[in-house]
């Protein structure tokens, strides 16, 4: 049977590519758990950054929808509880990872494929990529977060859009509304996830989990709580062995050797 997801652990971080390539990548049971546990062991064996992409000409379709057809099943598919058991800790996991989380969109991604890759922390797409948010189609709203990152990433009137006309969205106007960092050449892709990915996991990334999390906690804070954060965190940073290093090296003029803590 093939591996739903194959991991290659490097140095100090982690690729993670979908790999149902005959489905798109679409998700079913066995690739969620796949997916959560490989997240979860770069997490637990200390790796610094993670880029998650998908094999084949596509990034991710989505859910399986074979796996949630009506027709085959004898009552209709609690999709609460696919949300509530895959999909929403997937997403809590990516966000609440203390290191940066890269995704390389090489091909579709729709439905839960495109918010799967709006929950990470950079996103990077060829220029052949689409977004589509498809759940229009089957009469479904955005789920894996897609209701709360798009309306923050681009505008209640584009996530609107989006949301009910399932139009197909290009990679290079996804970067022009903000919607993702970067679009890229086919060819160039690739290599820039993993370079990107590389320096992440080789720079200061104590600092780089604390802004993730700041950055994240910016939707709900008040100002004034955000700003008790903001100290709470510089104070945790200036005591690093980061920060030490960071100032010795601008100090001494040479590049910092970062331990990410």
């Amino acid at each position: 049977m093939t591996n739903p997801i194959l991991v290659q652990p490097h140095e100090n971080w982690t690729e993670i590519t979908l790999n149902r390539p005959e489905r798109l990548n679409s998700f079913n049971d066995e690739m969620h758990l796949a997916l959560r546990a490989a997240l979860e062991e770069a997490r637990d064996n200390g790796m610094r950054a993670v880029l998650v992409t998908g094999a084949g000409r596509g990034f991710c379709a989505g859910q399986d929808l074979g796996d949630r057809d009506p027709s085959k099943m004898t009552s209709p598919p609690d999709l609460g509880a696919t949300v509530r058991n895959y999909y929403a800790p997937l997403v809590r996991l990516i966000r609440a990872l203390e290191f940066p989380v890269v995704c390389a969109v090489n091909g579709v991604a729709a439905g839960a494929g495109a918010n799967l890759a709006l929950a990470c922390d950079i996103v990077l797409a060829a220029h052949s990529a689409k977004f589509i948010q498809s759940f229009a189609k089957v009469g479904l709203i955005p789920d894996t977060g897609g209701s709360w990152h798009l309306p923050r990433l681009i505008g209640e009137a584009r996530a609107k859009g989006l949301a009910f006309t399932a139009h197909p969205l290009s990679a290079q106007q996804a970067e022009e509304w903000g919607m993702i960092w970067k679009a890229l050449p086919d060819q160039d892709l690739m290599a820039e996830a993993r370079a990107m990915t590389a320096g992440f996991a080789n720079g200061p990334t104590l600092g780089l989990g604390l802004s993730k999390a700041a950055i994240q906690a910016s939707a709900t804070d008040t100002l004034s709580d955000h700003l008790e954060m903001e100290a709470d965190y510089m104070k945790t940073c200036g005591e690093s062995a980061d920060y030490a290093e960071g100032v010795s090296a601008f100090l001494g003029k040479r590049a910092p050797v970062f331990k990410g803590s």
